[in-house]
């Protein structure tokens, strides 16, 4: 009852109307800023290792892009684009890379408006996110709309994103790698559950708390060690699968696009199927890459940076590593191999695509991949935290009692998410997400005169070799 009542809610949400929306303001900003975000990508990659000398902030635009890839790349990587082929067709695939490339222009405008209108205290600690760019740039009559959105953002990380899906998801790896027979088990709220899920969620949990009572400067210096080393380990693996499948690409690209377009229909006819592939590849896209959500910027504020552009470009290029690359390598190894179509769920599908072509013993690659798994959803659970942790900042007025309580209900959410059912925690991630992104997607389109007219002027001055 409680999963089709949820089900009902997240069609209503994740409908037609605010998947254009999200599709159409990064095709606007795209377009208005005349492909400042395409043209300018190997710069953003350079402005990534390249800190300002004179910014101010608390932690480097390097450390600030680890923060936020800690908390996009995760589940939705391996099993959020495994869940999307596996509902929507090898189209999905498409519809996730269309809206992550004009999802640059989105994630550079939050990058930008973070650093526009964050706050910098006497003490250095810089404060902002779209609850300070509606609040300030909007200004104060739609205060409202900025609470409403820190509302929305406190739950995604609390009930969705943040906790439960990730959580979840570990448990479940491990329990499929160790247990999946289900021969080691207790009965716990009337089920039996394996010993593997509960120690698991205990281990995470301790982790977890040791580093979210450390704040942003220990999440991030969490985040720069494991993120680029995680990132390196998964793009080699899903290399390895692609390369021994070279040969089946061309026809897999040929059934992603078939499929898109439903030349191919997957589901309900020509255009069910197109709608449904738009569906869960723009859906499980932005939970992976979270452009338009708003999350992002709450860490791109924290940036040592005086410069919005500057801050935009390297925001959005958190869009490029984890869609345009991880993403696509997953997805394109679950169709090579079709591992999408033979009965699998979840991170099944992925299992079984690197498991089916790695030349190493089975249980060696099912290994490998939970590591990756568990590890990329530890670093989403901890860079979550700092995101809804900023969103009851806001909401409480600055109250740290509050904020104290929040941060061990936090974990507490995180010790009960192994026990959440699957289908009910990702229906519960996909309705906080389109929630939160109504309010940020609202002051982007607001305020995208100033985004686009600074844009424009910065550009004009790197062609004249003013800025470098």
């Amino acid at each position: 009852m409680l999963n089709q009542i949820l089900t009902q809610i997240d069609k209503i949400v994740w409908g037609l109307p605010l998947i254009l929306v999200i599709l159409l303001t990064g095709i606007y900003l795209t377009f208005r800023m005349r492909g400042f975000t395409v043209s300018n990508l190997g710069k953003a990659l350079k402005y990534v290792f390249k800190n300002e000398k004179e910014g101010k902030g608390e932690i480097s635009s390097f450390a600030a892009l680890c923060t936020a890839l800690s908390a996009t790349i995760g589940t939705g990587n391996i099993v959020g684009v495994a869940t999307a082929i596996y509902e929507g067709g090898p189209g999905a695939l498409f519809w996730m890379i269309v809206a992550a490339f004009f999802g640059l222009a989105t994630k550079y405008a939050e990058g930008f408006l973070a650093i526009k209108y964050r706050k910098i205290d006497e003490n250095n600690h810089a404060i902002g996110g779209p609850f300070y760019y509606i609040e300030n740039g909007m200004g104060l009559k739609w205060k409202w709309l900025a609470k409403l959105f820190a509302f929305f953002g406190m739950c995604v990380g609390l009930f969705g994103i943040g906790t439960f899906t990730q959580v979840n998801g570990i448990s479940s790896a491990v329990q499929n790698f160790f247990d999946i027979n289900n021969e080691w088990c207790v009965n716990l709220f009337g089920r039996d559950i394996s010993w593997t899920v509960i120690i698991s969620g205990l281990i995470i949990t301790v982790f977890a708390g040791l580093v979210i009572i450390g704040g942003i400067k220990r999440i991030s210096a969490v985040s720069q060690i494991v993120v680029p080393f995680m990132s390196i380990f998964y793009i080699l693996l899903s290399l390895t699968v692609l390369l021994i499948n070279i040969d089946k690409i061309p026809a897999a690209v040929a059934e992603i696009i078939q499929s898109a377009f439903g030349i191919k229909p997957f589901a309900g006819g020509m255009l069910g199927s197109i709608m449904l592939a738009m569906q869960k590849g723009i859906a499980r896209g932005i939970f992976s890459n979270e452009a338009g959500l708003g999350s992002a910027p709450i860490a791109a504020a924290a940036a040592k940076t005086n410069d919005p552009v500057r801050q935009g470009l390297v925001s959005m290029t958190g869009t490029f590593i984890d869609t345009v690359i991880l993403c696509t390598m997953t997805g394109l190894s679950i169709v090579v191999t079709g591992a999408w179509n033979i009965g699998l769920e979840g991170v099944q599908i992925t299992s079984y695509a690197f498991s089916s072509s790695v030349p190493l013993p089975e249980n060696i690659t099912a290994l490998a991949l939970m590591i990756c798994l568990v590890f990329f959803a530890f670093t989403t659970i901890l860079g979550w935290n700092y995101y809804s942790e900023k969103c009851m900042e806001y909401l409480s007025g600055n109250n740290e009692r509050l904020i104290k309580i929040f941060r061990w209900a936090y974990i507490l959410a995180v010790f009960i998410g192994p026990y959440m059912t699957v289908s009910a925690v990702w229906t519960i991630a996909d309705i906080f997400n389109g929630l939160m992104a109504i309010p940020n997607i609202i002051a982007i389109l607001a305020l995208s005169g100033i985004i686009i007219n600074e844009t424009l002027e910065y550009s004009k001055k790197l062609k004249l070799k003013k800025l470098k």
